[in-house]
């Protein structure tokens, strides 16, 4: 029996699908960088059935590639044409919410707003937020280590994780679903696969932490003229308001082009810098706290959301949907001290435009967690171009190439710059212990 009867056999009708049957959805992420469709489409309903494919794949030494919501930007999700791509569309489901330890218990292809709806009609909160919340698959936050607007008060994906179950290359299924905040009994072993993007082991389901409800935030959009503002605001407002739940900035370029897209206006003209801060003070706080950073100089004008609608327009500056339409578009998510992100901002932008006189450059980001995206469109751009200017500026300030995003295929070139050779030669060791026939998603991150 050959490898796609076998697996056949084993998912049955519907599970396996080839040619055009498959569709266009497992062509790749959203970077829009795969030219390959897998060589078949996996479609497993439960633990077991991954790792029945896993096994076959292992023993046919067939590589495999693990498919969610296909939001990524990394490519990580690509196929290269001869493997057999694992979805997990079908295991998706909300297994149990725990209100007295806080926790739930999710299947990996659960659409990450399915989980915080869930969390939500318990009376409780799932931190981890992102733009593509309706589409990402909680599996592949995981993987990826995903981050969000909400990492300056509750941390990464990592962060939201109590218990794994994983499924090794093998098809060994390691169950490790702990759901206490406390257990030092031996290595965390959940750690090698959240951030591992597929390479170590296929993630299936989650115990996830839960927190109280924020409650009612304040969203307040700040004008700014230089970065160093920008940080200092930060600080007072840390210190002074405490309960920051974002912290997310806009460098002129960007919030110029977005809010004249979207045909808003907030301000009445352009400055350095657009904040937007979300708070769970009371008004009479937050107002008092904008008093105090406008008599220091520290903002020149001040927006306060009065309703839900007013706060999801400034929202949709930040989202940037309006910078999609731009052609040849490249997006960049590094990490840098924030002390330097500035610096950093402005020399990246001055040799882009060195390069290319006529490039749309503009810069955004959370800016509290060291995050900060990077828009370039040009015509006539190579990507391996661009990214040696821009990984190339980011190395002489000892960053990270992916804060958020992963590795994938896309920045694997440029992983030097941001692991020393004993890290890389660790992670290979690691690659070859769990995966030694190397047939998890080949030929990415290392």
């Amino acid at each position: 029996m050959n490898l796609i009867d076998a697996l056949t056999a084993v998912l049955g009708d519907g599970g396996v699908l080839e040619g055009e049957a498959m569709g266009r959805k497992p062509f790749g992420d959203m970077s829009l960088t795969s030219t390959s469709l897998p060589r078949a489409l996996v479609r497993p309903r439960n633990t077991e059935e991954v790792s029945a494919v896993l096994r076959l794949c292992h023993e046919a030494h067939v590589p495999v590639i693990v498919q969610g919501g296909l939001t990524g930007l990394a490519g990580g999700a690509n196929p290269g044409g001869n493997e057999i791509a694992l979805s997990l569309e079908r295991l998706r489901g909300i297994e149990e919410v725990d209100t007295a330890s806080a926790t739930m218990v999710v299947r990996a292809g659960t659409p990450l707003e399915a989980c915080q709806k869930a969390a939500a009609e318990h009376g409780l909160f799932l931190a981890l937020d992102l733009g593509s919340r309706g589409s990402c698959h909680i599996g592949g936050n995981l993987a990826t280590n995903a981050g969000g607007i909400r990492v300056i008060r509750y941390g990464m994906a990592r962060e939201q994780v109590l218990g794994l179950e994983v499924v090794l290359a093998d098809g060994t299924i390691l169950s490790s679903m702990n759901r206490m905040l406390k257990n030092n009994a031996g290595y965390d072993l959940k750690h090698l696969f959240i951030g591992s993007e597929g390479t170590l082991g296929i993630i299936t389901r989650a115990v996830l932490r839960l927190h109280p409800p924020p409650g009612e935030i304040a969203t307040v959009l700040c004008a700014v003229e230089r970065y160093e503002d920008v940080v200092r605001l930060l600080r007072r407002a840390q210190s002074a308001l405490g309960g920051i739940v974002a912290y997310e900035a806009m460098w002129r370029d960007y919030f110029h082009f977005n809010t004249k897209a979207l045909g808003l206006s907030f301000f009445e003209k352009d400055h350095g810098f657009a904040i937007i801060i979300e708070s769970t003070n009371e008004p009479a706080a937050v107002e008092r706290f904008l008093a105090g950073a406008h008599d220091e100089g520290l903002i020149v004008d001040a927006i306060v959301a009065r309703s839900t609608r007013e706060a999801r327009e400034i929202w949709s500056v930040r989202e940037g949907y309006p910078i999609d339409t731009l052609p040849n578009l490249m997006n960049f998510d590094v990490s840098l001290p924030i002390g330097q992100i500035g610096d950093y901002a402005e020399t990246c932008t001055t040799a882009l435009l060195k390069r290319w006189p006529d490039a749309h450059v503009s810069f955004f980001g959370h800016v509290g967690d060291s995050n900060v995206h990077i828009c370039f469109s040009a015509e006539q751009a190579d990507v391996h171009d661009v990214d040696e200017i821009v990984y190339g500026v980011l190395g002489n300030y000892h960053g990270s190439i992916s804060a958020e995003h992963g590795i994938g295929t896309l920045k694997r070139p440029w992983l030097h710059l941001s692991r020393s050779p004993a890290e890389i030669s660790l992670m290979r060791g690691l690659k070859q212990a769990l995966d030694p026939r190397g047939i998890l998603n080949p030929g990415k991150v290392i």
